[in-house]
């Protein structure tokens, strides 16, 4: 075992004293060291309940022999850090959690990990370190958050707060309706409902065999999650037995699972981040090419909130994860097999799985046959840039409109709380990628803005910046070049006409190549926002959204 670089032989005399001064017992000095990485904080909805899933998992390493360890990483809340500043830090930290586990893993010389987590960037986070260090390891999402509920509504976090602060604005609902919306979205603990970038990633984790069976879908506050946070503590100890790690479940095949159980059931846009984030680290051949490839293919069966009305509590009603891939795997669309932390191939898990068509349709009378996600090019984007199709009403997959450009989210977002914005208009919300922002913070206040004021249909939002899974609307983000490499995002004006051709994959300015190349010749030299601090580091290390924006 690794760990006996710490524990063996008359040199580690001292290293065993301290061992002993954490508690470990003379008995248990010879056991399986497994770290918890948890991410509990009482800042983020989705970590509160994560003491006890601590416990649980710690009880479960402990009846399977092994000895386990605690310590924390950091959680950055994508809601409470949305619209201003604070979000810098939210894709950063994905980054800054990779190094936290990984340091914690090898300076310790632990054996095999179990990490608990849930939200936005800690999921992926967390999954790259695991991949970097490679040893036996097994994740444990927090689970979702129970629907919120007034007055007979059913509530989310998006539709209960986000959207309905332009409703408000645009006279749709009073002030007393907003706050009672306030108070009731989001009723306890957990990742917030709908198929976010949270509730993705976990789901994500699932299709790849990183999790245990429902998982994903399990609410937070269920005893069904604790009883799969103390069996994913005995899993972990018999990974360690087993000697299975991280890169003999997460290959090339699993990355490709993963993006077609995203693309067939809407997920967030930031997977795309994700996925191409764990390929690197994993050095397994994945790239935007693998996602554009398939979202020409996969039909999307599955529709959840922001998208629709149903949320994660109704996924797995109808069967969650495993339905999902049951459904696809009968439908022949490239789900491949493999080992997975439960230690039984993936089509075991999913063999005998309970699937309610209604919900989940089956392929054949998919939703739509267009994906949930989809990557578009064109002089805008000649690198890429990706959208939720899901989110989009098929009546705007063709759409024009006239250039407002904003050279950050706060602008875009004045001018849409002084109804500065129209029907037909394009927002252009630039210098806001990985190393403009820095950070590449998502756009969750000013898509959700749109939505309520009755523009969701009207105007579109074009960035260099993220979207949250919570977003829907003609949204179009992840453009690179970025402003700030001097893509031409930089170069569009007020006034411009932009093209978006969703069937097409097309986002066009429509200007001369020759006028592109004069108005590139008088754009000044990009001037970093941060000159000290992580943010500086991060700008002048990470690379462009195209490859996953690592650093």
């Amino acid at each position: 075992m690794r760990s006996d670089n710490i524990k063996r032989g008359l040199a580690r005399t001292p290293h065993r004293g301290l061992l002993m001064a954490t508690g470990v017992s003379k008995k248990n000095m010879d056991a399986p060291y497994i770290g918890i990485a948890s991410s509990f904080t009482d800042l983020v909805p989705g970590h509160i309940g994560m003491r006890d899933l601590e416990r649980q998992i710690e009880k479960g390493i402990h009846s399977a022999g092994g000895q386990a360890f605690i310590f924390g990483v950091p959680a950055v809340c994508d809601g409470i850090s949305m619209g201003h500043s604070g979000m810098r830090y939210s894709l950063p930290s994905r980054d800054l959690i990779a190094d936290c586990v990984e340091t914690m893993a090898q300076a310790h010389q632990l054996d095999g990990l179990v990490l608990l987590s849930n939200c936005d960037k800690i999921t992926p986070g967390m999954l790259i370190a695991a991949l970097r260090i490679n040893i036996p390891t097994i994740i444990v999402t927090a689970g979702p958050m129970l629907d919120g509920e007034s007055k007979c509504e059913k509530l989310t976090m998006i539709k209960g707060s986000f959207e309905a602060v332009g409703k408000y604005r645009s006279g749709v609902i009073s002030k007393d309706r907003l706050f009672e919306l306030e108070e009731e979205s989001c009723p306890s603990a957990g990742s917030c409902q709908g198929m976010y970038t949270a509730n993705t990633m976990a789901c994500l984790a699932e299709v790849m065999g990183m999790s245990l069976p429902f998982c994903a879908t399990s609410a937070a506050v269920s005893s069904k999650k604790r009883r799969i946070a103390f069996e994913s503590g005995m899993q972990a100890v018999e990974l360690v037995k087993h000697d299975i790690k991280p890169l003999d479940i997460i290959n090339r095949d699993t990355l490709r699972n993963a993006i077609i159980a995203d693309l067939a059931m809407g997920g967030s846009t930031n997977s795309f981040l994700h996925i191409l984030a764990l390929a690197n680290a994993g050095k397994i051949d994945v790239t935007l090419k693998d996602f554009e490839e398939l979202s020409d293919n996969i039909h999307q069966i599955l529709k959840l909130d922001p998208a629709a009305e149903p949320t994660m509590t109704d996924f797995h009603k109808a069967g969650g994860v495993q339905a999902l891939l049951k459904t696809l795997d009968a439908a022949k669309v490239g789900i491949k097999d493999n080992i997975t932390t439960s230690g039984l191939k993936l089509s075991r898990l999913y063999k005998d799985a309970y699937v309610n068509s209604d919900l989940i349709h089956p392929y054949d009378n998919p939703l739509t046959t267009k994906p949930g996600l989809g990557v578009l090019y064109g002089n805008i984007a000649q690198g890429g840039c990706v959208t939720k199709i899901s989110g989009i009403d098929e009546s705007c997959y063709e759409f024009e409109g006239v250039a407002k450009t904003f050279d950050s989210e706060e602008a875009a977002m004045k001018a849409l709380e002084d109804d500065k914005i129209k029907a037909g208009d394009v927002l252009i919300i630039r210098y806001e990628g990985p190393k403009g922002g820095p950070g590449m913070r998502e756009m969750l206040a000013p898509t959700s803005l749109l939505v309520g004021k009755g523009l969701g249909t009207t105007c579109a939002l074009i960035t260099d910046g993220r979207f949250s899974g919570g977003t829907r609307g003609i949204c179009i983000g992840h453009v690179c070049p970025e402003a700030a490499d001097g893509g031409v995002i930089a170069l569009i004006c007020d006034g411009d006409k932009i093209k978006i051709d969703i069937n097409k994959r097309q986002v066009n300015v429509l200007i001369s190549d020759e006028e592109i190349n004069e108005r590139r010749a008088k754009l000044k030299p990009f001037e970093s926002k941060c000159e000290s601090g992580y943010l500086s580091k991060y700008a002048k290390m990470v690379q462009d959204a195209s490859h996953g924006a690592i650093v």
